[in-house]
């Protein structure tokens, strides 16, 4: 793809745990990856497995009690887990990163306008004049499609389509290079759903965006993602472009079974497949593979940790199946 050369993100043995009386959950245990300029990576896997853990961490605001504890985050050249927390917070969060949290409601304050909100972000980051801040506030809200005097209003006021496109306009008015969407879609009815996914294709190819895509949904993954990168219990176990992954050569057994769990719309099917079990718990996870408790096609060798190792071009995958 054109523009698509250096990597922006680079993630490398990424260890994120949350710190409990029972000991430490290992929500996010060694992962590695790229993120190209201009591509969007599409983070899926099941509730729990450190999709969103992940996520925060790339902010390098891990919800309490987590904390990042070994790896590295390299973000347009600079390492952002070796800054101070007032560094972070100057320099990368919503100006190289920026977040789409999960649940648009949540993410506004019911008490202040749509233009109080994202103005209190847009001047703690630029000295603008109110008058150079409400022009640019309104420019975004137009990039996302919704007319300048929603900057008046209150979240109760707008649709849950239209707060979402509050929250993406907030997320891009900095100018990141990165955009991490967090299930942006959820509790919306499709057509909104549809509205809002064409709103940031066409955000992504105007402003050159490189995007992280998190959701259930592989049927949205298929149509927004470049890249499929699968998380299982805290970690990578598979990572292939789109057309690997829904062209049938997903290789690792949970991707596949993933798929197959997956409603077709030109193909009847009288019963959807499942995956049998649930997930490990991450307190004390599993010896060797971490889905080898739920995969039928388990074998001695998994008792052994298998490592993400590319099985083809461009395709990795940690199995012993794989390759």
């Amino acid at each position: 793809m054109a523009g698509m050369a250096d990597p922006v993100v680079v993630v490398q043995d990424l260890a994120l745990h949350y710190f409990t009386r029972r000991g430490p959950v290992r929500a996010v245990d060694g992962v590695s990856f790229e993120l190209l300029r201009g591509e969007t990576l599409g983070l899926v896997g099941e509730s729990g497995c450190g999709k969103t853990s992940l996520a925060t961490a790339m902010l390098a605001m891990p919800a309490p009690p987590g904390r990042i504890v070994a790896g590295r985050i390299v973000i347009d050249g600079t390492d952002i887990l070796s800054l101070s927390d007032e560094e972070v917070r100057r320099q990368v969060r919503w100006e190289k990163v920026s977040m789409v949290f999960q649940g648009a409601m949540n993410s506004l304050t019911p008490v202040y306008t749509v233009g109080r909100q994202m103005s209190q972000t847009l001047q703690h980051h630029r000295r603008t004049t109110r008058a150079e801040a409400r022009r640019i506030i309104e420019r975004y809200l137009e990039l996302v499609g919704l007319a300048p005097e929603v900057i008046n209003r209150y979240p109760h006021e707008l649709s849950g389509g239209m707060k979402q496109r509050v929250v993406i306009a907030t997320a891009l008015f900095l100018e990141p290079r990165v955009v991490v969407l967090d299930e942006p879609t959820t509790a919306l009815d499709v057509i909104v759903q549809a509205q809002i996914l064409n709103t940031v294709k066409e955000l992504k190819r105007r402003l050159d965006l490189s995007l992280i895509f998190i959701t259930h949904d592989l049927a949205t993954e298929a149509d927004v993602a470049d890249r499929i990168l699968v998380m299982y219990a805290g970690r990578a176990v598979e990572t292939a472009s789109n057309e690997i992954i829904f062209g049938g050569r997903a290789c690792h057994p949970y991707t596949r079974m993933l798929l197959e769990a997956t409603p077709r719309l030109r193909e009847k099917v009288n019963e959807l497949a499942f995956i049998p079990g649930n997930p490990p718990d991450l307190l004390v996870p599993p010896s060797g593979c971490r889905f080898r408790p739920r995969c039928p096609f388990a074998f001695d060798r998994c008792t052994d940790d298998p490592t993400l190792r590319e099985v083809a071009p461009g395709h990795f995958a940690a199995c012993w199946r794989c390759g």
